[in-house]
């Protein structure tokens, strides 16, 4: 990094510091623009491969994130992709162990989040979601390329972090146990189960809904400040001051939630982690308990 980029603190950079830092040799941008088709929409999850080909940051890689990153064998979509495939996606893009990684997409920071978490998840810290993203990088005017970056070689290194990950099982055990909080990061119609996109609507027992697009500033596309998204927790009875021992944060796909996820951290509590089958896997099994309508 320069002298004026020195590496920055919490999930976030911004479009400057970007700017500023783009030739630095161990820097690796990820571009993973994608997006999610309305319920049965088939397929319901596109990459923007053509986008990206199109017009991107100079020097940025492009993953397909309802490919390279997850586990095309696991009967639940979207579930992160096992260490193997996960590290040869990362040496694919140039994400080695040294490298200081910043993914960005255009959907709210969904995708570049699910990708910052499963580089965490796999022990990489070393990981930024850009403010903005896509579209506050071309509203500023700022450079773009067409070109292919060069060809670099990478070793990385997966390491899981079992805690940054539930399972459903792991999910069921916590349900009324004390110092859990649960937060549904899904659009209101499906936490109340007006709609869903499984079998079954509702949402998981004593959850709270924070709607991920709630904490992106609409007229910016930039993450709200501390004090507005510790407004919005409250509105769903979450007091930031006064967090539980554990989080455990949910969507559709554990993608969505990845925003809910990076808005904690911005207040201060890195540690939550997130049930990566979601209502993918919860809404279509019989055998778990939902609730419909809002909690008290």
């Amino acid at each position: 990094m320069n002298a004026s980029g020195a590496r920055p603190a919490g999930p976030l950079v911004s479009t400057a510091w970007l700017e500023s830092n783009l030739h630095s040799p161990t820097l690796r941008i990820i571009d993973i623009r994608g997006a999610v088709l309305p319920p049965g929409s088939v397929p319901r999850y596109r990459a923007k491969t053509g986008d990206y080909e199109a017009s991107h940051i100079p020097g940025a890689r492009f993953l397909d994130w309802t490919r390279d990153i997850v586990d095309l064998e696991d009967r639940v979509p979207m579930q992160v992709a096992p260490e193997k495939v996960f590290s040869e996606a990362m040496a694919r893009v140039a994400v080695g162990d040294d490298s200081l990684v910043v993914a960005y997409d255009d959907y709210s920071h969904i995708f570049a989040g699910r990708l910052a978490w499963a580089l965490r998840y796999y022990g990489h810290e070393a990981t930024f979601v850009l403010d903005g993203g896509w579209s506050r990088w071309k509203a500023e005017g700022r450079p773009v390329s067409s070109d292919p970056p060069r060809l670099l070689s990478a070793l990385f290194t997966a390491r899981a972090q079992p805690h940054f990950r539930r399972t459903a099982e792991e999910v069921s055990q916590a349900l009324g146990r004390p110092g859990v909080l649960m937060i549904d990061a899904r659009a209101p119609d499906q936490y109340v189960g007006r709609s869903s996109v499984a079998r079954r609507g509702g949402h998981i027992p004593g959850a709270r809904n924070v709607h991920y697009t709630n904490l992106i500033d609409a007229s910016t596309g930039q993450f709200l400040r501390e004090a507005d998204l510790a407004q919005v927790f409250a509105s769903a009875g979450v007091d930031v001051s006064h967090l539980p021992a554990e989080i455990i944060v949910y969507c559709n796909s554990g993608v969505s939630c990845t925003a809910v996820l990076n808005a904690l951290r911005l207040l201060g509590r890195g540690d939550a982690s997130i049930y990566d089958g979601s209502w993918n896997e919860w809404g279509n099994d019989p055998e778990r308990p939902v609730t419909l309508g809002s909690d008290p």
